[in-house]
């Protein structure tokens, strides 16, 4: 992990024992291969099973901007995402396809998880799946097990390949550059 990486926190963890259960905030969770103990999906009883995440992450920062855009507040868990972490923006950008170390469990958010309209249905708040577009979270796959608790630290392992190649190639090119200054003001 490179030290200017972005660091962030778990603010609560969110489980349904099973599909349309009411949400349960949670102190600590186990993060097991198929998805958080006790998670409906992980139970093998979420409503879509067939395109299930393991994991989803959703950011503190898009619960807050869909609370002062609409008035709709599902800080209590209706939001249906397992865990809410703050510090990496409303999109969560820089963790998509990245390693993200989450308490004591590694977590590869794979793709973004936009809201349905049974979310809404759910929650019981017309439009909030509208809000939540664009700011829906990620889903993740679990490369390690362990537990997660609120108030754990959340911190980027690994980038993704694009980002870390990203750098790479920069620094080459600021390496190529320097050199060519260097050779330059030898006279070379």
């Amino acid at each position: 992990m490179t030290d200017d990486a972005a660091v962030g926190t778990v603010r609560s963890l969110v489980t349904a024992p099973e599909s349309g259960a009411p949400p349960e905030l949670r102190d600590a969770v186990e993060i097991r291969p198929g998805g958080v103990a006790g998670d409906r999906y992980q139970l093998g009883e979420g409503t879509f099973q067939l395109d299930a995440c393991a994991v989803t992450l959703v950011a503190v920062e898009a619960l807050d901007a869909v609370r002062e855009e609409t008035g709709i507040d599902v800080s209590d868990g209706r939001h249906r995402r397992n865990v809410v972490v703050e510090g990496f923006g409303t999109g969560l950008d820089e963790l998509l396809d990245a390693t993200v170390a989450v308490g004591d469990a590694l977590l590869r958010p794979t793709r973004r998880r936009p809201p349905c309209a049974h979310v809404e249905s759910l929650a019981g708040e017309e439009g909030l799946a509208s809000a939540l577009t664009e700011r829906g979270g990620l889903c993740c796959d679990v490369i390690e097990p362990g537990r997660v608790a609120v108030g754990n630290r959340v911190a980027i392992r690994d980038a993704d390949p694009r980002t870390a190649g990203a750098a790479i190639a920069d620094r080459l090119r600021a390496r190529a550059s320097d050199d060519h200054h260097r050779s330059d003001s030898h006279g070379e």
